[in-house]
């Protein structure tokens, strides 16, 4: 799977799941990390792991496993490396303080009409 690709289908999977402020930014210019981060938030650390698993489980039935995830225990930030593209899911505070977008505003948002045109 392409990374834009990966970022879109991840991207949806959040969205089905309700996840709020869904941002892909790619960083590919910017960064030797990745070519995209999808970042969304949770309405509640349980959100955050519904989400998170979510995301793992519909990946792996796709044969997609991350190289590494982060934060699963605590769900405040949980992160999973899936090499070109990192997925951020965010409890709302934890967004907040970290501010990723932010930090990484020179990074190109990319348009999210697509996850409009799946539910339309």
């Amino acid at each position: 799977m392409q990374p834009l690709e990966l970022a879109k289908t991840i991207a949806t999977i959040l969205d089905n799941k309700k996840a709020k402020d869904i941002q892909v930014l790619k960083v590919r210019d910017l960064t030797v990390l990745a070519d995209y981060f999808v970042i969304a938030s949770g309405t509640s650390t349980t959100q955050v792991g519904a989400l998170y698993d979510e995301v793992d489980f519909q990946m792996g039935q796709k044969g997609v496993q991350p190289l590494r995830v982060e934060g699963a225990a605590t769900r405040n930030w949980v992160l999973l490396d899936y090499g070109a593209v990192v997925v951020h899911v965010f409890y709302p505070e934890a967004r907040e303080f970290y501010a990723l977008e932010h930090m990484w505003a020179d990074a190109e948002k990319v348009d999210m009409a697509f996850l409009e045109e799946q539910t339309g």
